[in-house]
């Protein structure tokens, strides 16, 4: 689509937190707020993170960040495609720009935590090259969750 642009951006607009605040009730609906882990638009804001907006004729349509880890991974985080703009691709693109920003950034692996009722999302991590793995970091098994992970280097052995 060629009308889409993908680019880093701050959260910090008003368009874009509306966009946030529809992904949280989104998850909300879905899962007990527990087990969701949701990043504000403050931690959204931090030097290790990179936030990304894809914007259709200038209008915000998705959002999509990397949090990169300290020990050299990065973990997808608040992805999300308005459901008006689904159907077009948004969120092969947006992965694809993460997954693009890690490699630059020189990380190992690209990590990620879903959950078990997003189907289209699942299927769209799954054909981009991931797979399931157990949980990491502070993440625990909760019956929810499905944790997901795509090496970006090759192991040596």
């Amino acid at each position: 689509m060629a009308d889409v642009v993908i680019a880093a951006e701050s959260p910090r607009q008003d368009a874009v937190i509306a966009l946030v605040a529809a992904l949280d009730r989104y998850l909300l609906d879905l899962y007990p707020a527990d087990t969701c882990h949701l990043l504000d638009i403050a931690e959204l804001e931090a030097p290790g993170v990179r936030f990304f907006v894809a914007r259709k004729d200038g209008v915000p349509v998705g959002c999509a960040a990397l949090r990169v880890d300290p020990t050299g991974y990065g973990e997808v985080k608040r992805m999300y495609v308005d459901p008006a703009a689904r159907g077009h691709r948004i969120g092969d693109r947006l992965l694809a720009r993460l997954e693009e920003q890690a490699r630059t950034e020189g990380l190992s692996a690209l990590l990620l935590e879903s959950g078990i009722h997003q189907h289209e999302a699942l299927a769209l991590y799954r054909k981009a090259g991931f797979a399931d793995r157990g949980p990491y970091a502070c993440y625990k098994d909760n019956g929810v969750s499905v944790f997901m992970e795509k090496p970006l280097r090759e192991t040596v052995r």
